[in-house]
Parts: C-alpha cells; sequence; structure tokens
C-alpha cells in the first residue's frame, strides 16, 4: 500500500501531469464536485430552514397539541368552555417531553376606528402565557403584562395596523357580537403596547392578543373557564408519539389534535420540499461522479506506458487500480474541500446578513431565505458524497485489468 500511495501522489504531483491532457479533465471534474456540494448544501440547508421557520410560527400560535373540547365548532372561536380543573393544568406531568402547557380562549370581533374595520379573531391568554414564541416577531413596543386585574392591552400584527392605520399606543375599539342577535353588540376599548410581524399573514391579519378575562366576561364563564390548551413538547420529531401520550391521558369529553394534522396542508406542501432536496442531492451526485468518472478514464488511457510497465515488473491489477483510486480519492477531496469552503461561507454569510429575501414573501410566509445549518447533515452529505464517487470510480478502473503489458508499452 505504502508503495502505491507514493506513486499515486507522484502522478498528482508531476509536471507532466499538471501540463498533460488530462489537466483540464481533471479540473473539471474538481469543479463538478464542488458545484455539486455548494448546491447541495444550499438546498438542503434553505429547504430545512423554510420547513422550521413556517414550523415554528405555526407552533407560536397554536402549540404543538391543541386540547378542545368535543363539538362541532370548526372556527377560530371558543364557544363550549372547558374547565381549568384537570389532573394535567397547570403542569403537565403525565406526559414525558411536555415542557409547557397554557390556557387560551378566542372571540370573533370586529375592530372598529373612524375610517375603517376589519374583522379579526381576539386571543385572550393568561399570566402562565410563554411569551417566548412570539418575542422575536415584535417589531415595535412591548409585550403585554397581564395580572390579577383585567388589562386592556394587546398586541396587534403591523399588517392590522397598517390597514386601520393604527400605531404604538393607539387606543381602538372592537365589537363584540352577542348571541342574541337582536341585542346591542358588547364594546371593548384596547389600547396597543406592541406590535408583530411573523410574516405568516393567515396569522397576522386574524389575531389580537390581550387578556383572557375579556373573552371570560364576554362569554360569561366562570374564571376557571377557557376554550382550549395549547402544549408545547420538547421534541417536535416526537410529535405524534407525544400527540397520542397526550390524548390517552385527557378526559374522554376532550379532543386532542397535532398542529400537524390542523394544518394539514401547510405541512403537506412544505414536505415537498424534501422531494426536491432528495432530487436536487441525487442529479448533483450522478453529475459528480460521471465527471470523475470522465476523469479518470482519460487519467488511464494517459498513463498507459506506465500501467504496462508496471504489470511487466510484477505488479498486479488491483494494486494499479488502487493507485489510480488514491489518485481519484485526493481528487475527490479537493473539490469536497472547495465545495464546502464556498458553499458553507455563502450560508453563514445569508444566516447573519439576510442577504437574500423572497420576492413573494406571503407566498412562503417569510421574508428573507432562511437557512439551517448543522453538523450533522453536512457531514454525512460529505461521506456520502465521497463514498458514492468512490464507489462509481470502481467500474471504470476495471479497464487497466484489460490493458496487456507488452502493448501497453509500446503505446504512443
Amino acid at each position: 500500500m505504502n508503495y502505491e500511495f507514493f506513486l499515486a501522489k507522484r502522478i498528482i504531483g508531476s509536471k507532466t501531469y499538471k501540463s498533460s491532457v488530462s489537466a483540464p479533465i481533471i479540473k473539471i471534474g474538481i469543479t463538478a464536485i464542488a458545484i455539486g456540494i455548494v448546491v447541495m448544501l444550499i438546498a438542503i440547508a434553505t429547504g430545512l430552514g423554510l420547513q422550521q421557520k413556517v414550523r415554528d410560527k405555526i407552533v407560536a400560535f397554536n402549540g404543538h397539541v391543541i386540547i378542545t373540547n368535543y363539538d362541532t365548532n370548526v372556527s377560530d372561536e371558543s364557544e363550549t368552555p372547558i374547565s381549568t380543573n384537570q389532573e394535567f393544568y397547570p403542569n403537565f406531568n403525565q406526559v414525558e417531553g411536555v415542557k409547557h402547557i397554557q390556557a387560551v380562549a378566542k372571540k370573533f370581533g370586529v375592530i372598529r376606528t373612524e375610517t375603517d374595520f376589519e374583522g379579526v379573531v381576539y386571543k385572550g391568554v393568561g399570566r402562565e402565557y410563554d411569551w417566548n414564541y412570539l418575542k422575536e416577531f415584535l417589531v415595535e413596543g412591548e409585550l403585554p403584562n397581564f395580572g390579577e386585574s383585567m388589562s386592556n392591552e394587546v398586541l396587534i400584527s403591523s399588517y392590522l395596523a397598517n390597514r386601520l392605520k393604527l400605531k404604538l399606543n393607539d387606543t381602538f375599539q372592537t365589537v363584540f357580537a352577542k348571541e342574541d342577535i337582536n341585542q346591542i353588540p358588547n364594546i371593548r376599548a384596547f389600547k396597543i403596547v406592541g406590535i408583530y410581524n411573523s410574516g405568516f399573514q393567515e396569522f397576522d391579519k386574524t389575531f389580537v392578543i390581550g387578556d383572557l378575562k375579556h373573552v371570560q366576561r364576554l362569554n360569561k364563564w366562570k374564571p376557571d373557564e377557557v376554550g382550549n390548551f395549547e402544549v408545547f413538547i420538547d421534541d417536535y420529531s416526537q410529535l405524534d408519539e407525544k400527540g397520542r401520550a397526550i390524548f390517552k391521558i385527557t378526559p374522554s369529553n376532550l379532543d386532542t389534535q397535532t398542529v400537524t394534522r390542523k394544518f394539514l396542508s401547510i405541512f403537506e406542501w412544505i414536505k415537498i420540499f424534501d422531494n426536491n432536496t432528495y432530487g436536487i442531492i441525487g442529479i448533483m451526485i450522478l453529475v459528480a461522479g460521471i465527471n470523475m468518472i470522465t476523469a479518470l478514464l482519460v487519467l488511464i488511457l494517459e498513463r498507459t506506458q506506465m500501467i504496462g510497465v508496471l504489470k511487466a515488473l510484477g505488479s498486479s491489477n488491483w494494486s494499479i487500480r488502487k493507485v489510480f483510486l488514491y489518485n481519484a480519492t485526493y481528487l475527490i477531496g479537493l473539490g469536497l474541500f472547495w465545495g464546502n469552503l464556498i458553499g458553507l461561507s455563502l450560508l453563514f454569510a445569508q444566516h447573519y446578513f439576510g442577504l437574500l429575501k423572497f420576492p413573494n414573501p406571503e407566498e412562503y410566509y417569510v421574508s428573507t431565505i432562511p437557512v439551517y445549518i448543522s453538523l450533522d447533515y453536512i457531514l454525512l452529505l460529505n461521506i456520502g458524497t465521497f463514498v458514492v464517487c468512490l464507489l462509481m470510480l470502481l467500474v471504470p478502473s476495471v479497464i487497466i485489468s484489460k490493458i496487456a503489458p507488452v502493448k501497453a508499452i509500446r503505446f504512443e
């Protein structure tokens, strides 16, 4: 093995090799691998980044698992209350992996200003509400602070604020209808203490977030009655498993629904990115492999005389094949090095500076193209590309065994 490796090193470093006919072909092979790695890194990072960003935004407004009453209500409004006197509330200890549970309630209303009006869903939240999920969306002002007494502070989206010409610290009236449409509706005045922008227009144009006590009073509920519970788990990859476990321990009059089931169409849409990514990876590895096969064949033909001499000196076919495979290994490694250097530089630049943005952010639910960078998939991608390309080179290297020593030495 030592002399084979030494010989491969001599071939790579020789002036003849660097100035030979095969030199441009070799460079094309290295470039193909580098470009392939760049494209694959970008495809994986942006695909995973978009999936996680969209998923996190949906979870921020709904939780991973939603616990509701069994009823025929399919709207966002909470109609049938649930008592908070449950074994799983306020601490959900029955299922391992649940990190938080919060009680909320929703009420449909119409924001009315001097010049305009807009239908919204008022989402009432309590003191235990986890604001960390919405904190990153806050663009102006501060998060509401709810205590024992009823608060008129609300969080409104920049989408609604712009449509209704509202700004921070403004007050507005919201009209809430009663069950009997002939009765005078309830009117509540709220003060804007914060403005958020999630980029998810479906939620931004819908939700105004305020004190849960308003919904309880409007619906004439008791202080221990809420619309539904939102459950958050530690590991999203175990969502289905945890969803089933949560369903088993909830009372028979309550239903549980995972966020993926509630927003099935959106999650099915983002799964398409996996298929696209797999397709890109397959094509790029195939292109890189074909280029390396071409480079190896050209190198073998160019070194035909050397192969004949080595065979005449007693070298076996496999030992000579290993010389060229060592050579190819070095070239593949060189392509991987430059591909990773360029690809990761582009990804880190996008991650920290957000240079590239979607032309139509409302279609992708995000404005800036997100990237997800993880050592796991980077290592797997590099190892997989290296192994596949090397395996593809085993077949063309068989041509070495077909070369006769006498004819090879006389080959011009």
